[in-house]
């Protein structure tokens, strides 16, 4: 790996970079150039037609992943169709400018489509199904997309440490039921213990298959501090190192939505994941701000949500393991945190609705 340029350097660097007209040189990707990070931006392939998105998005980010367009419900809408007329655009875009791809999310539980959801599938076929989905989505871009979000938020918020309740794991799941310890892995036709990630270690498998080039990631909300959830994920990341398991990193999502983040502990965190091997991505930053009913927060605010902006890249920055950032959009025009809030919070990216770059910048 790349020395990375001490941080106070970076920091001077993209301080000069706003201003009240907006940004001076050099961007965002021209300081990390050097640093061995890849900063990174979520984005949505219908703004890309919107001069400056497109010119914002190409300047300031040297990684790019499809928001949306790689989910079930679009790039599989019909079981014997897929469309990946959205995410290719994302995909072209990025390959005209330079720009590394993450590709997003190979499994969630939700954005399914019904005939997916309602389809009453047996074990076998669903197993079927998702083999199939991942091999032809991977296999789509393989040799383009240098990493995947294979599996994601798998863990529940309500029982941390527990998988949540979701199509892949019950619904009628893919796994044996617990107890269920001579059954054969079918990617491997070797016998053994139950897992109650079992589903996850046969996607992370199928992945590698379609692209033994990618790299493979486990990404997840709420896990970026030592709590019983990011312990869970440990705990099953280690097994996976430890029993050959294709996983390459762990995507801490760093949605921020009360102004505090627990630096020390994510500091923690970060280092005992890359210890067993791992790389880790921040994948979906944002911080989110209350704002007022024309969606503005206060200076105040936005100089605190430029802290936390600060202190958490620094975090990263201090970790050889932790070799990207990225947010969950970038301009507030199209976040969201606004969408979902009742616009109670907003603000929460680095440039503002019209493209101007704010203190977190």
């Amino acid at each position: 790996m790349k020395w990375r340029t001490p941080i106070f350097a970076l920091a001077a660097a993209a301080l000069s970079l706003a201003s009240d007209t907006g940004v001076q040189e050099p961007s965002l990707r021209e300081a990390a150039r050097n640093s061995g990070m890849l900063i990174g931006a979520a984005a949505r392939s219908a703004q890309l037609s919107e001069p400056a998105y497109a010119s914002t998005l190409a300047r300031e980010f040297n990684m790019v992943e499809p928001e949306d367009a790689l989910k079930w419900e679009i790039v599989h809408p019909e079981p014997q169709r897929f469309d990946f007329s959205q995410s290719d655009q994302i995909v072209d875009f990025a390959t005209r400018h330079g720009m590394k791809i993450r590709g997003h999310t190979l499994v969630w539980h939700r954005q399914n489509p019904k005939w997916l959801t309602e389809g009453k599938f047996t074990s076998t076929e669903l197993a079927d199904i998702l083999e199939k989905h991942i091999k032809a989505v991977v296999g789509h871009y393989r040799g383009r997309v240098f990493a995947w979000d294979v599996v994601n938020e798998a863990f529940d918020e309500l029982h941390p440490g527990e998988l949540r309740s979701t199509l892949w794991r019950d619904q009628p799941g893919i796994g044996p039921s617990p107890g269920a310890a001579t059954e054969a892995l079918p990617v491997s036709g070797r016998p053994y213990e139950y897992r109650p990630y079992q589903y996850i270690e046969r996607c992370f498998r199928w992945a590698h298959e379609a692209d033994p080039q990618a790299l493979l990631f486990y990404n997840e909300a709420e896990a970026e501090t030592v709590n019983p959830k990011s312990d869970a994920i440990y705990a099953m990341v280690r097994d996976f190192r430890q029993r050959g398991v294709p996983i390459d990193g762990i995507g801490f999502q760093m949605h921020i939505a009360n102004l505090h983040a627990d630096i020390v502990s994510i500091d923690t965190n970060i280092a005992r994941f890359a210890a067993l091997g791992v790389q880790v991505h921040i994948t979906e930053m944002d911080v989110a701000l209350p704002v007022d009913s024309n969606g503005n927060a206060s200076p105040e605010d936005l100089q605190l949500q430029a802290s936390l902006y600060r202190e958490i890249t620094r975090t990263c920055l201090s970790h050889p393991g932790c070799t990207a950032i990225q947010t969950w959009g970038f301009t507030d025009k199209y976040s969201w945190i606004g969408s979902h809030s009742k616009h109670t919070q907003g603000a929460a990216l680095l440039f503002d609705r019209s493209y101007h770059a704010k203190p977190a910048y």
